[in-house]
C-alpha cells in the first residue's frame, strides 16, 4: 500500500515537518497495517518536534489515529482485516494516510465508536480516565481546579469530574472561552490572567482551597495552582503547554499546608494490558452513555498539520483537533 507519511530531521518550529510517500511492506509479526481515516492532534506532539521531549532522527510524529485494519501479521489475534482500531501510543509515525504499527498499541474500536470520535479523544480521553479514576481521584462533593478548561483535555476532564460528582473551578485564557467551560460543568470559571485567581478560587471554596489541581499548563500556571490548593491536598503537573516546570523547591509544599505533587505520564498508567483494556473500556463507556462528550473544535487536512500545529501553540484551537487524510 502506498502512504503519506510525515517526518522531521531537525528539531524546530512547525516548518521543520515534512512528508513523503512510502510503499508499506506487509506486516510483520505481531503488526498490523492499519489504514487511517481521522489522526488526532496533540500537544505532546509539539513536544516531540521542539525537542523537548528527545527523539529519534529523522522521526515520525502523531500517536492517535483510528481507522480501518487492512492486514495482519503473524501471531495478532484480537484484529482481522476489516477492523476498526485505533492507538494513542507506541511509536510516533500516526501523522499518515496508513502505516505498519504495533499490534499490542492497537486497541479495536466498539460498535458506535467511529474514528474521528477515537481519534479526537483515545489519548485525551485515556489521559483524563487515568487522572480522574487512579492518579487523584476527588470525593463527590470536593473541589478541583482545571487550568485551561476549554482545550481538548481540559474539557474532556470537566466533563469526567462532574460526572464522578466533584465540584469544578476551571480557568480560561480568553473571555470568549468561558461559556465552553461552563457547558462542560465547571461551576466557576475564572481567567487565569486575572491577578487575585488564587483569592477568587479560595473564595468559591470557602477559604479552604481545591483538593486537586489538575494542571496540564505548565510553568505558566504551576504557582497559582500550587497557591490554590487546600491543606494536604495535590498538584496534578500533567503537561508543559507552556513549558515545563523547573526548580520546584520542596518547602513550599510544606509551607502550604504539607501538599503532594505529581508528574504523570498516561502510557505508565497504560502500560499493563489488563489495565490498559479496562481504562480504554471506561472511556468508551462514558462516550457512549454520553456523559463524556467530545468535542472537535476544528479540524484541518493532514498535509495542514504545520498550520494546526502553529493554532494549537498559540492556543488558538478549542476541544479536539483532527488532521484528515
Amino acid at each position: 500500500m502506498r502512504a503519506t507519511q510525515a517526518f522531521f530531521a531537525a528539531t524546530g518550529g512547525p516548518e521543520v515537518i515534512q512528508w513523503h510517500e512510502v510503499d508499506l511492506p506487509a506486516p510483520g509479526p505481531n503488526e498490523v497495517l492499519i489504514r487511517h481515516e481521522a489522526v488526532g492532534l496533540n500537544f505532546i506532539d509539539t513536544y516531540l518536534r521542539t525537542g523537548l521531549y528527545p527523539s529519534q532522527l529523522p522521526g515520525g510524529l502523531g500517536f492517535e489515529a483510528a481507522g480501518v485494519v487492512e492486514a495482519v501479521g503473524e501471531g495478532v489475534t484480537h484484529l482481522r482485516p476489516g477492523d476498526r482500531a485505533a492507538s494513542f501510543g507506541g511509536k510516533p509515525g500516526a501523522y499518515a494516510t496508513a502505516r505498519i504499527a504495533r499490534a499490542g498499541d492497537l486497541h479495536a474500536l466498539p460498535a458506535g465508536i467511529d474514528s474521528a470520535t477515537a481519534a479526537a479523544v483515545f489519548l485525551k480521553g485515556a489521559t483524563v480516565e487515568a487522572l480522574a479514576e487512579r492518579v487523584a481521584p476527588v470525593a463527590p462533593g470536593g473541589w478541583a481546579l482545571v487550568p485551561a478548561a476549554a482545550g481538548g483535555v481540559g474539557l474532556l476532564l470537566v466533563q469526567w469530574l462532574t460526572a464522578r460528582g466533584v465540584r469544578v473551578i476551571g480557568t480560561v485564557g480568553s473571555a470568549d472561552k468561558i461559556a465552553l467551560a461552563s457547558e462542560a460543568g465547571a461551576e466557576t470559571v475564572l481567567l487565569s490572567g486575572d491577578a487575585d485567581l488564587v483569592a477568587q478560587v479560595r473564595e468559591a471554596t470557602g477559604g479552604a482551597g481545591v483538593r486537586v489541581a489538575y494542571d496540564g499548563v505548565g510553568a505558566a500556571t504551576w504557582q497559582s495552582s500550587l497557591d490554590s490548593i487546600g491543606r494536604r491536598g495535590m498538584l496534578v503537573s500533567f503537561g508543559n503547554a507552556s513549558g515545563p516546570v523547573t526548580g520546584v523547591a520542596l518547602r513550599d509544599l510544606a509551607t502550604r499546608g504539607s501538599l503532594y505533587v505529581t508528574r504523570p505520564g498516561v502510557y505508565d498508567y497504560y502500560a499493563d494490558p489488563e489495565e490498559a483494556r479496562a481504562g480504554a473500556a471506561r472511556l468508551w463507556d462514558m462516550v457512549a452513555s454520553g456523559r463524556l462528550k467530545v468535542s472537535v473544535g476544528q479540524s484541518y487536512p493532514l498535509l495542514s498539520a504545520a498550520e494546526a500545529h502553529r493554532d494549537l501553540e498559540a492556543r488558538r484551537t478549542t476541544g479536539s483537533t483532527l488532521l484528515l487524510p
